[in-house]
C-alpha cells in the first residue's frame, strides 16, 4: 500500500504541474474513494500535504516579486479566524464521527464541484468583467470582498481541504482582473500557506493526521510536480482541463451517492 500511495502521490503531482489545479481538489477524493480513507483523516493529511508544498512555491514567488502582500493580508485577516473557528466547530460536532464524516464527504463533492466550474469558465467570467469595467468593485468595496472571500476560503478549506486553489485564483481574478497571471498565482499560493497550516494544525489537534500516509504522498508528489512543470507546454490546456473537469464531475457524483 505504501508503494500505492507513492504512486498516488506522483499522480497527483504530475496533474498540479501540468494544470496548475490544486492537488485538494484531487488528493482528498483519491484518498476517501480508492483507499477508504476516512474523510476527516483525508482532509487533515491533504491540509499538511498543502502547507509543505505551497510554503515552497510561495518561497520561489517571492524571490520573483510576484505576491501582492496587500492582498495576502486582507485575505488572511478573513481566513485565519474562520480558520479557527471552523476547526473549533469540528471538534464540538464530532470531527470524527460518521454523521460529521459524511457532511465532510458532502463539502468536498460541493467543493469539487466548484473546482470544476472554476475550470472550465474562468476564462469567460474575466472577459465578461473586463467588457464591463462598471462592475469591478475599488477601495473601501473591493477590501470588504477581499476579506469575505477569505473568510469562506477559510471555512470550506477547512471542512474539505478543498478551495484554496482553483477557486481561491479565481475569485481573485474576478476581484483584481487588472493583476498578471503570475502574481494571481503567487498571492494564491502565498496566503494559502498559513490557511492551510493553521487548518493543519487545528485537525493535528482533532487527531485526524496520517503521517506516515503524508511522508509517502509527498515522496511522489515532490517528482511529480516537477516534472508536470516541465512538460506543460508540450500538452493542450485545453484538453488537460477538459479532461481534469470531467473527471472531477464524476469524483464529485460519486461522493454525493
Amino acid at each position: 500500500m505504501t508503494v500505492t500511495y507513492v504512486i498516488s502521490g506522483f499522480a497527483v503531482g504530475l496533474l498540479v504541474g501540468l494544470t496548475g489545479v490544486g492537488g485538494g481538489s484531487l488528493m482528498t477524493p483519491l484518498l476517501t474513494l480508492l483507499f477508504g480513507v476516512s474523510p476527516s483523516v483525508a482532509v487533515g493529511t491533504d491540509l499538511a500535504f498543502a502547507s509543505i508544498t505551497k510554503s515552497a512555491g510561495t518561497l520561489t514567488h517571492r524571490l520573483r516579486n510576484t505576491v501582492e502582500w496587500r492582498v495576502v493580508r486582507l485575505l488572511c485577516i478573513g481566513a485565519l479566524p474562520a480558520a479557527l473557528l471552523a476547526t473549533l466547530a469540528l471538534k464540538e460536532l464530532g470531527a470524527v464521527s460518521k454523521e460529521i464524516g459524511q457532511i465532510i464527504r458532502y463539502c468536498i463533492a460541493i467543493s469539487v464541484l466548484l473546482t470544476v466550474v472554476a475550470i472550465l469558465f474562468r476564462a469567460k467570467m474575466l472577459a465578461w468583467l473586463n467588457a464591463h469595467p462598471e462592475k469591478q468593485l475599488q477601495g473601501r468595496a473591493l477590501d470588504i470582498a477581499t476579506i469575505t472571500t477569505g473568510a469562506v476560503l477559510g471555512v470550506l478549506v477547512t471542512i474539505s481541504s478543498i478551495g484554496a486553489g482553483a477557486i481561491g485564483a479565481t475569485i481573485l481574478v474576478m476581484l483584481y482582473p487588472r493583476m498578471s497571471p503570475a502574481h494571481i498565482a503567487g498571492t494564491d499560493i502565498a496566503y494559502a500557506v498559513p490557511l492551510t497550516a493553521i487548518a493543519a494544525i487545528g485537525h493535528w489537534w482533532l487527531g485526524s493526521i496520517n503521517w506516515e500516509l503524508l511522508g509517502t504522498l509527498l515522496i511522489g508528489s515532490l517528482p511529480g510536480i516537477t516534472i508536470g512543470a516541465l512538460a506543460a507546454k508540450a500538452v493542450p490546456e485545453k484538453l488537460l482541463r477538459g479532461l481534469l473537469a470531467v473527471t472531477l464531475t464524476a469524483v464529485a457524483a460519486k461522493l454525493m451517492l
